[in-house]
């Protein structure tokens, strides 16, 4: 049997026999060799050219705003991505779009028609709608779990979906990496994409204190933030190391470790030199503006440290003070100032512990935000300097160039010339060409794709560091409002030390013989009722503090104590004087007010 004949040949299946005498020449349908080519005139390209990359901007030099090629460049060469880019992901041009086989006719007595693509094409029908839709590849991570052991470094558990042709399979359940794995990944995206703005990795552990339930969250939110950064970057998705992270199996090490384009102190000097010409505006600004951001996020997350530091040494010394106020109600004869003492020491005490936990959850909700967007800031700025010494390559490849050719021309001018000088001099000007032409690719590619990752870096980076600040300001709001709560649950035992009223009227006016302890709360709508100073107006937009006991009346206010100062106090009905809230006076009803208002 003829193994050879081709699939599509119609074979006649009551004819003869296969392995008999077989007929000389089989039917063959009238299919062109390559496709059905438009023959109104227009010659398609000779190359097979994809004119849009992956990440969407043109490669045509006219189009650029940035770099322009000197009157010596003559050659155009792809980098080596771009090659590989144009082999997986080539678009056919117009006539290469075929007919799909299932709908050839088939069989013996099928009519032949010659052109056969053409007569189903459509009037209308342009070029787009019969090229066939670019695939969108996506990668998504999603962070399932985090084990700890002890001190040691982590595992981040995440399972993996994708659609990229070159992973092995569509799914990856329980993928298991080290934290320290995570960075070696991150470090390898730095140094391998220059086009791409890699977030920094999140440290390990948060100041919520390792083992807490707030910390394995907070890790896995952060972990789960950085993998969408990356996995929604088309750049980074499609880099060599990201499959070899997924799909190892005992451990991830980078395979080709990428440096930077200049190191140590080469890359020092370069940085004190004046930037080179830039004609991208957007990241000439962008620079100096990362640069002031990471200093100023450094030097705010080392104030907030110190911020934490002071307020739990505050808790270390309410707490020791609020121990040893408690001890005082053992020698107290009177029994309700013993009372007031050992009540007052437990509050002071407790106040303590939440001054304590207040640091804590300011260096995890503003101090760890800080110091994570320096990390990332820094990262930054340093690819940004990478752009610049790219830069200065191109300009460097391009005075090669001329001087190349220069040499070249000097050489034409003599009279007698040796052939191997002139191969040599030929030679090295298709080098630096060829290398002129690789650097203003690069560069460009390079300034393109910058130019929305900087966009992208700015939204997001202003985004995260509201959230951060939206939730510092209530986790602070919620502390005072617990301290507050905490210290009005004592001001009963204050108000009970004596048949008078003990501490609560500080040495006012027209207090009366005889005054119960009131449940009331102390601050409200109208001000502080310890005072009788009405709140300022400006005061009233602000938040008022939720109280835990009821609104109860202050005994001797009449029925209009809303509208009327609490400044009426008791049966004698004596009203104080119209200078009482003079804001400069200095005694304890103003004091009191002015506490009043401070508080929200």
């Amino acid at each position: 049997m003829d193994y050879s004949a081709s699939i599509h040949e119609v074979e006649d299946p009551t004819g003869a026999s296969p392995w008999g005498n077989s007929p000389t020449a089989s039917p063959q349908h009238n299919r062109p060799g390559f496709g059905n080519i438009d023959t109104t005139g227009v010659e398609p390209p000779p190359f097979r050219i994809n004119t849009q990359t992956s990440n969407g901007f043109s490669q045509d030099p006219s189009l650029t705003e940035g770099f322009q090629r000197s009157g010596t460049e003559t050659s155009t060469t792809g980098t080596d991505g771009d090659r590989e880019e144009s082999e997986t992901q080539s678009v056919p041009v117009s006539g290469e779009a075929t007919e799909p086989q299932s709908e050839q006719p088939s069989g013996p007595g099928a009519p032949e028609v010659a052109g056969q693509g053409q007569q189903h094409e459509q009037p209308g029908q342009t070029e787009e709608s019969r090229r066939p839709p670019k695939p969108q590849y996506k990668l998504q991570a999603k962070v399932t779990g985090l084990e700890r052991t002890g001190k040691k470094d982590p595992i981040l558990r995440f399972d993996i979906h994708t659609n990229l042709p070159r992973f092995r399979t569509t799914q990856y359940r329980d993928v298991r990496r080290l934290h320290s794995e995570f960075v070696k990944l991150g470090e390898h995206l730095v140094g391998a994409n220059p086009e791409a703005l890699v977030p920094a990795v999140p440290p390990p552990v948060t100041s919520a204190g390792a083992g807490t339930d707030e910390d394995e969250t907070r890790v896995k939110a952060l972990m789960q933030r950085w993998f969408n950064y990356v996995c929604s970057s088309e750049v980074l998705m499609k880099d060599d190391e990201m499959i070899l992270f997924v799909e190892s199996d005992f451990g991830y090490s980078p395979l080709v470790k990428m440096k930077q384009p200049a190191t140590g102190v080469r890359r020092k000097i370069l940085k004190q030199f004046a930037p080179p010409p830039d004609d991208t505006p957007e990241l000439a600004e962008a620079r100096p503006t990362v640069k002031l951001f990471y200093l100023g996020s450094m030097d705010a997350g080392h104030k907030v440290d110190k911020m934490v530091k002071a307020r739990r040494g505050l808790g270390l010394t309410e707490s020791e003070y609020g121990v040893k106020l408690g001890t005082m109600h053992v020698q107290e004869p009177h029994p309700g100032l013993a009372n007031a003492y050992r009540k007052l020491g437990k509050v002071v005490q407790t106040m303590g512990d939440y001054h304590a936990a207040q640091a804590t959850a300011e260096a995890t909700t503003i101090g760890d935000p800080f110091q994570y967007h320096s990390q990332d800031a820094f990262i930054v700025k340093e690819t940004l300097t990478n752009r610049q010494i790219l830069m200065r390559e191109f300009i460097q490849a391009q005075e090669a160039t001329r001087s190349k050719l220069n040499a070249a021309d000097r050489l034409k001018a003599q009279s007698s010339v040796r052939r191997e000088k002139v191969d040599e001099a030929i030679a090295a000007l298709d080098e630096a060409r060829n290398n002129e032409t690789y650097l203003y690719n690069k560069t460009h590619n390079v300034t393109q794709n910058l130019v929305q990752e900087r966009r992208k870096w700015f939204s997001r980076t202003a985004t995260d560091l509201r959230m951060s600040i939206r939730e510092y300001v209530l986790r602070e709001i919620e502390a005072e409002r617990r301290t507050l709560a905490l210290l009005e649950s004592v001001r009963p035992d204050i108000r009970g030390i004596d048949a008078s009223g003990g501490l609560s009227r500080l040495g006012r006016e027209a207090h009366p013989a005889i005054r119960r302890s009131s449940l009331a709360a102390s601050q409200g709508p109208k001000g502080d009722s310890w005072s009788g100073v009405p709140r300022r107006s400006d005061a009233n937009s602000r938040t008022v503090s939720s109280s835990f006991m009821g609104q109860l009346p202050e005994e001797g206010d009449g029925e209009e104590g809303a509208e009327v100062s609490s400044g009426r106090l008791g049966s004698s009905g004596a009203v104080g004087p119209k200078d009482e809230d003079d804001d400069d006076r200095v005694d304890a009803r103003n004091a009191a007010s002015r506490l009043a208002t401070s508080t929200f």
